[in-house]
Formats: structure tokens, C-alpha cells, sequence
């Protein structure tokens, strides 16, 4: 993991979250067949995407991605875990920004940004390596079909930024 050192203040706090429900049917399924039994909309986050509202420090975020990274067509996408969240190993499928930017799925990248340190409970893996004690700024990063996993099974909210983009 790396790190970007934190310039925002908590507006990511402020922004209007609304649930989006997973949408593989597939994934839910075969999580189910092997041993999750939340209820479906607990297999996702609150999200506040490209869309909606930003904060208004989001502009430094997408020009970081495209000179520090070389991204384009950056879009980001403010994402809240409440208490018993959890989106085990699954791959983005990027199908919207595939079609929108003509791209394939192996030239989608995404960061996944910490806006704050780690609290007890919140839990990241990519590539079956667990994160956790991760302090605000810290940021893991990867390319199209990458499995990954986020929960949240503690009490305060976990809240991350995903920026995605090709190159």
C-alpha cells in the first residue's frame, strides 16, 4: 500500500449516500452457496458517485490520478460501509465505463483511497492479502479483473473513495 498525504477535511462525511444493491446476481449467489446469508442489501455500501455532489477538494483527487498515475476519463466514487456491510472476493465488472470510454476491462484501473485511519472492524483484501491498520491517505491500486474484498463488522462507518480510469 502506499500513500498520498490527506489534504481533504471530513465533507466526504456530509455527502448523500444512498445504497446500491450488488449487482451480480451470480456473486450473491455462489456467496450464499458458500456460507454468507446477509440479506442482499447488506452486500454493498452507500455510495455518492461522479453523479452526485462531490466534495469540493474532489478536483485535487482527479488530477492526482491523472498526473501521478496517468488516468483518464476519472471518475470517483465516495463509498460508506455501515455496520455488517461486507462484499466478499468479487471482480468489478467496469461494464458502464467499459462501453462509455471503449475500453476493455484489463485497461481499467482503480485506487481505492482511505479517507480515514482504520477503526476496529473494517477489513480490506486484494489478492487475498488482508489490510488493516491503515492510516487516512494510505491507497492500494489495481487493474481489471482483480478480486477484492471489503466488510465492515464494526460500529463506526468505514469510508474509502474509489477513482477509476484508464490509461
Amino acid at each position: 500500500m502506499k500513500n498520498i498525504k490527506p489534504f481533504w477535511d471530513d465533507e466526504f462525511k456530509k455527502l448523500d449516500y444512498r445504497k446500491e444493491i450488488f449487482n451480480d446476481e451470480y456473486a450473491i449467489d455462489e456467496w450464499r452457496k458458500s456460507g454468507y446469508n446477509n440479506d442482499v442489501e447488506n452486500f454493498s455500501g452507500h455510495m455518492a458517485n461522479h453523479n452526485d455532489k462531490q466534495p469540493k477538494w474532489n478536483e485535487i483527487f482527479k488530477s492526482w490520478a491523472f498526473h501521478e498515475h496517468g488516468l483518464k476519463n476519472v471518475g470517483c466514487c465516495y463509498y460508506r460501509m455501515g455496520t455488517n456491510d461486507i462484499i466478499p472476493n468479487h471482480f468489478d465488472a467496469y461494464n458502464v465505463y467499459t462501453k462509455k470510454f471503449g475500453c476493455q476491462t484489463e485497461d481499467v484501473h482503480k485506487i481505492l483511497v482511505f479517507l480515514e485511519d482504520w477503526k476496529s472492524g473494517h477489513y480490506f483484501e486484494l489478492k487475498g492479502k488482508p489490510f488493516v491498520n491503515w492510516k487516512a491517505g494510505d491507497y492500494a491500486t489495481w487493474t481489471g479483473n482483480t478480486e477484492h474484498f471489503a466488510a465492515n463488522i464494526g460500529t463506526e462507518y468505514r469510508y474509502t473513495l474509489q477513482i477509476t480510469g484508464h490509461k
